[in-house]
């Protein structure tokens, strides 16, 4: 068992000392967007992420991950994917000093890339709107990436929920594998990819496609992740050099 990186677990008991809510003003709204709303309104990670000015809870998943197996560090070029609102570049900028906070650290260097439109981030560039499926988008990454390759590729995107989940598991996996394709021109040897994947029978494809390019590839569940959640993240390490 690792223990939560310190602001994560300040942050969290200071929200475990506020009393449960219940939400105001949702008359109109189905029983499931109450539930959801309700959850919002008490889960400490959403609570967090507000104290600690973070664009979305999903943040501290990528905290928890990068504490616990060191992805990401000064100097490092990170391309996110599938990065709005972006509490994932803003860890990325953050850990690998992207923005010069540090001038005595190396200053890395964070491009992120979504369908939709991204607010500007000090010390990360966005690519977006831009499909990273799209067969053109390696070239344009290419062409922002200091000496052209990356060391980390991120990944928690997910397609837009249809209602049908084996659907969406597919659909998912096809993005990822997409990536791992992506990482032949990008990502450069020794590299590490992480991405998110819902549980589920094609997941063992992706496993199986990672560890065909990696040396080491592991399943993580952080803390972050909501119980009731199929989502798993699969780390790969040490991309073999073609």
């Amino acid at each position: 068992v690792f223990p939560l990186p310190g602001m994560l677990r300040r942050a969290l008991h200071a929200s475990a000392r506020c009393w449960k809510k219940s939400p105001h003003n949702t008359k109109g709204k189905s029983a499931p967007e109450q539930r959801w709303i309700a959850r919002q309104i008490n889960d400490p990670y959403v609570k967090a992420a507000r104290r600690e000015s973070y664009r979305c809870r999903s943040a501290f998943k990528l905290l928890e991950i990068d504490d616990q197996h060191r992805i990401l560090r000064p100097g490092l070029r990170v391309i996110d994917c599938g990065a709005a609102p972006g509490a994932w570049s803003q860890v990325a900028v953050e850990r690998v000093n992207s923005s010069g906070a540090d001038p005595g650290l190396p200053a890395g260097f964070v491009v992120g890339v979504d369908l939709l439109r991204l607010a500007p981030l000090d010390g990360a560039h966005f690519l977006s709107p831009c499909d990273v499926t799209d067969a053109a988008t390696p070239a344009r990454l290419q062409e922002l990436l200091p000496a052209s390759v990356a060391d980390v590729i991120l990944s928690d995107m997910a397609p837009n929920a249809s209602g049908f989940r084996e659907l969406d598991h597919e659909r998912l996996v096809g993005m990822c594998l997409s990536l791992v394709d992506m990482a032949e021109g990008v990502l450069r040897p020794g590299g590490t990819l992480l991405c998110k994947v819902w549980d589920g029978g094609l997941a063992h494809q992706l496993h199986k496609k990672l560890a065909q390019a990696f040396k080491e590839v592991r399943t993580i569940k952080p803390k972050a992740s909501r119980k009731e959640s199929a989502e798993l993240f699969f780390l790969a390490k040490s991309y073999k050099d073609k």
